[in-house]
């Protein structure tokens, strides 16, 4: 008789303990998805600060065709894309892209000193660094995720109850190189 009340005692912990790692790693799921969220909101708030940034360079720079066609090209990567791949390379491309933009901005001192563009400059520095937030919050929750997911004894839920391993949002290998600074 005892036996059965502690059979009964050991699959009653067990259920307890499923139960509450499933819950644990449903709150890491839903918190990646929303980190996910926060990228996907400030990219698209940088795909729409574009449009006003390559009008107002037009204005000045209109002959510059070239790198005013790979900001909007980079700009309707972004939009398009989905995952975290698919936006990391979009967002690289739109990053070379502006660099170029800027590059071209440099030939024209008019541009340089024109309000709105200072002002899109300096929106467009204020969303890199929010990018650059999410990213990084992104990055480790997903972190929390994928560990939760592989680590035993929690694998054994993780797997059986479909959780998968998240890929992280990584920097494109223009983000690792070092910056050329002349002065």
């Amino acid at each position: 008789m005892y036996w059965l009340v502690g059979i009964v005692a050991v699959v009653v912990v067990v259920l307890i303990w499923v139960v509450l790692t499933y819950n644990r790693l449903v709150r890491v799921r839903n918190k990646s998805e929303e980190a996910w969220s926060g990228i996907d909101v400030q990219l698209q708030r940088r795909a729409d600060l574009v449009p006003n940034l390559v009008e107002t360079v037009k204005g000045y720079a209109g002959h510059e065709r070239e790198a005013l066609e790979a900001v909007t090209e980079a700009r309707n990567a972004i939009t398009r894309a989905a995952g975290p791949r698919a936006a990391g390379e979009a967002d690289e491309q739109l990053e070379g892209a502006l660099r170029q933009l800027f590059a071209v901005a440099e030939a024209y001192p008019d541009l340089k000193a024109s309000t709105n563009f200072l002002q899109l400059q300096r929106d467009l520095a204020m969303l890199e660094e929010e990018i650059s937030f999410s990213r990084r919050y992104y990055n480790a929750v997903v972190e929390d995720l994928n560990t939760s997911i592989q680590t035993f004894p929690s694998v054994l839920v993780a797997r059986p109850l479909g959780f998968s391993e998240r890929e992280y949002f990584k920097a494109g290998a223009d983000d690792r190189a070092v910056p050329e600074v002349n002065l």
